[in-house]
């Protein structure tokens, strides 16, 4: 019995290695059939695929381009409302420091000028009213100054004639004695 079945085998195995090729080259002849039906389905569809993406992404592509036109448009009259009210506020802040400023020069102004009123310095109308009176003081003595100088020349001059007289009498007198 046993030499029935290695028999049998070996009969069984002769005819599975014909039938296996014809099997193997079966297959891969399917194989390459269904990659050349996969590449010819690929390129109908994916022409077709490509043109549908393409007419997709030009659409897309427009719309993104009006949202953002619509956006930089927003945006700009956002701006320019900042800007105006930024100037506004700008504005009114340079007005009130410009008040603040003066109330506090005032402040200040006052502050220093009482300080040296008390310490005993003049103010600025004190010494201008000074000087005035002072140009005026100067003015009227030089009147008057001028008048007499012009008497005591006069003045002056016999003074020194009589002065002369004297001494040349005194040498006469001193010669002759």
């Amino acid at each position: 019995m046993t030499t029935r079945k290695t028999t049998a085998r070996k009969a069984g195995r002769k005819k599975a290695p014909k039938d296996f090729e014809a099997r193997v080259k079966d297959s891969a002849q399917r194989i390459w059939l269904a990659g050349l039906g996969a590449f010819a389905l690929a390129e109908e569809e994916g022409g077709k695929l490509f043109k549908s993406l393409v007419s997709k992404g030009e659409s897309f592509e427009d719309k993104g381009r009006d949202q953002f036109e619509k956006a930089r448009d927003r945006f700009e009259s956002l701006a320019e409302v900042a800007r105006d009210k930024a100037s506004e506020v700008a504005g009114g802040v340079r007005e009130r420091a410009g008040t603040a400023w003066d109330r506090v020069g005032g402040n200040v102004d006052e502050a220093v000028a009482s300080a040296l009123h008390k310490v005993g310095v003049p103010t600025r109308e004190e010494i201008h009213r000074l000087t005035r009176r002072i140009e005026h003081l100067t003015t009227l003595v030089e009147t008057k100054v001028g008048t007499k100088k012009s008497a005591s020349r006069k003045g002056t001059t016999a003074r020194k004639k009589t002065a002369r007289k004297k001494t040349a009498r005194k040498s006469m007198v001193r010669a002759g004695s």
